[in-house]
């Protein structure tokens, strides 16, 4: 078994580095190798101790903190090499660092079995960790003997400055979203910790290139220093002020490295999705749109046209309904209902329609993804006999009535033209206007204490930041954000959690019957969410202290309701009515502005 893994982990990671070669002497990637190098072998002993420490777990307190002290060791020294290893050989660094749940993440419809440290930590703290030793130490051996044969991966292996430099962007990347919110080890709670393992690291492999002491490199130098500081002097993870951190350290960092990057033209963006010249992960441009499935045109006739015909309830069978009788504009385009008005004007669709602003930033569409993009979403709803419910000869016949439709008649395939359009003016629903957004930009006035309060605990104790990740805080998945996250929350039929009811409602599972989707939805944004009751797939929960109270209370699974594929905690978050009203103070802030009703005037044009 052990020989068997390495051989696949080395097989792997080899084919990966094949291509990678030096295009002229590179001054930080021989000192990245060092690094590497040496803590491979470190995190190896780690993992050793780790699963010394499983071999003599039993039932006491005592072995149980032994094992989860080895654990946290084992991170640690995991973490000084995550920047190498998760972009230089992708393959190993899932074996060691992957989710604790089964998990396929779209678009690429990939099976991802749990192994690592992130299971072993669920594991260690579960009821009765001591009857699961046995899974313990199938997952401790597989860790070790694959970290021992760590430096093989580098037989035969070039990069280039580039290279290293792309590597660090993202780590940072990874830092500000998914190490400060505790994504890797929620139980644990060492996200500050391993923050700061993780900076440090850039900061050795960093300096052959900052260390000449330029205005761009000593910024970067200060920034990150200040970084590293801030984390050390605050480890405690609920307490952490994750906005301060943000704003006075990280973010200026990832600035001034990208300003420093451009200067020395060492530029490389081997991604689709980031824009590294945006500058922060929070600048509106950071995500690039055309990456997502879709249109990339931008045209303003197109967009306009859309616009239009988004209001147009002509395209309707009855010529009754357009798109904006269920995602108006002036209710941040949804309507108000758990469930939206069917064709027939009494009874309801499934599920409730959800805001489009920002809706083209996923891979899919719909709650249950069934849309593999927007013109598809748009069709469907088109003819869907419980919604819109079109003809397409009639449709066709209503835009050669209208000169206003004269460039969509006269090509070849109008409907499809016409989807395009309309995909084209949802595409264009990212304001960023929200309060929020000035003042993490710096161009709006400060949060007050208490919504600063609020993101702190989204990002921390709530744990809402590790599944709605930052900018979007939707399910975008850092720091590549090639994927979207279908969860399994258990959200219940109704709001009453003193009585809770199980929904029936099988999400994903019916378009792929996988035991992992059912009940699976998509991870919705969480922007505009004050501004867009009711709430979940069904509309059942009519406010937000409701949905705070059912994460709080560790969803179906933490209310005994039978479901055995949860991929929300079921443990409790011990949130107290201050802290959720905090959140949902925060939860505000991320309304987009509406000066004038701009949303209606822009829509209707």
């Amino acid at each position: 078994m052990k020989i068997a893994v390495g051989l696949i982990v080395c097989f792997f990671c080899l084919v990966m580095a094949v291509g990678f070669t030096h295009s002229k002497p590179d001054t930080g990637v021989p000192v990245a190798l060092a690094w590497f190098t040496t803590n491979a072998v470190a995190f190896a002993s780690a993992t050793g101790e780790l699963q010394q420490s499983i071999v003599t777990l039993n039932d006491d307190t005592a072995s149980l903190l032994k094992a989860r002290a080895a654990l946290k060791r084992a991170r640690l020294q995991y973490k000084k090499i995550a920047f190498f290893l998760e972009y230089f050989f992708k393959s190993a660094a899932l074996i060691y660092n992957s989710p604790s749940k089964y998990e396929i993440d779209e678009p690429y419809m990939e099976f991802r079995e749990p192994t690592g440290l992130q299971v072993i930590e669920s594991l260690l703290y579960e009821e009765h960790p001591a009857m699961k030793k046995r899974e313990l130490l199938q997952q401790a051996d597989v860790i070790n003997s694959s970290a021992k044969d760590l430096n093989a991966l580098l037989y035969g292996f070039t990069a280039t400055d580039k290279q290293l430099l792309e590597s660090v962007q993202l780590e940072l990347v990874r830092v500000i979203t998914l190490g400060i919110t505790g994504f890797d080890a929620p139980l644990l709670k060492t996200g500050m910790a391993e923050s700061e393992m993780s900076l440090s690291a850039l900061q050795t492999v960093l300096q052959p290139f900052v260390g000449n002491a330029t205005k761009k490199g000593a910024e970067v130098t200060n920034y990150l220093s200040g970084c590293i500081d801030y984390l050390h002097q605050h480890p405690d993870f609920d307490s952490f002020d994750r906005l301060h951190f943000l704003t006075a350290y990280a973010l200026p960092l990832q600035r001034s490295l990208q300003a420093f990057i451009k200067e020395w033209q060492l530029q490389l963006n081997t991604t689709r999705v980031l824009n590294y010249e945006a500058g922060d992960l929070f600048n509106p441009t950071f995500l690039n749109l055309n990456a997502f499935p879709g249109t990339d045109s931008s045209a303003q006739w197109q967009i306009a046209m859309g616009r239009r015909l988004f209001f147009d309830a002509g395209l309707s069978g009855n010529n009754k309904i357009s798109c904006a009788t269920c995602h108006q504009p002036e209710k941040h385009f949804t309507d108000g209902l758990a469930q939206s008005i069917a064709f027939d004007g009494h009874s309801h669709v499934q599920r409730n329609a959800p805001s489009l602003l920002y809706s083209a930033f996923q891979y899919r569409q719909f709650w249950d993804g069934k849309a593999e993009s927007l013109q598809s979403q748009v069709k469907t709803v088109l003819f869907n006999v419980q919604e819109m419910n079109a003809d397409s000869g009639a449709i066709v016949k209503h835009l050669q009535q209208d000169t206003t439709y004269k460039k969509l008649i006269s090509v070849a395939s109008p409907i499809d033209k016409m989807a395009e359009c309309i995909a084209a003016f949802v595409r264009s629903l990212n304001p960023r206007s929200s309060r929020f957004d000035n003042y993490i930009q710096g161009k709006g006035p400060a949060l007050t204490a208490t919504e600063i309060k609020g993101f702190n605990l989204f990002m921390g104790k709530a744990q809402c930041g590790t599944c709605h990740f930052a900018p979007l805080f939707n399910g975008l998945t850092p720091p590549l954000y090639d994927r979207t996250e279908f969860e399994v929350l258990g959200t219940t039929r109704t709001d009453d959690l003193l009585q809770p009811v199980a929904d029936t409602d099988m999400g994903r599972y019916p378009l792929f019957p996988m035991e992992y989707y059912k009940q699976a939805f998509k991870t919705p944004t969480v922007r505009n969410a004050a501004a867009t009751a009711p709430y979940m797939h069904n509309g059942a929960f009519k406010t937000l202290e409701a949905v705070i109270e059912f994460y709080n209370q560790g969803g179906a699974a933490g209310l005994k309701l039978p479901i055995n594929n949860q991929t929300l905690s079921p443990r409790p978050l011990h949130l107290t009515p201050n802290e959720a009203a905090s959140i949902i103070s925060f939860i505000h802030t991320l309304d987009d502005a509406e000066p004038e009703g701009s949303f209606i005037n822009k829509s209707n044009q």
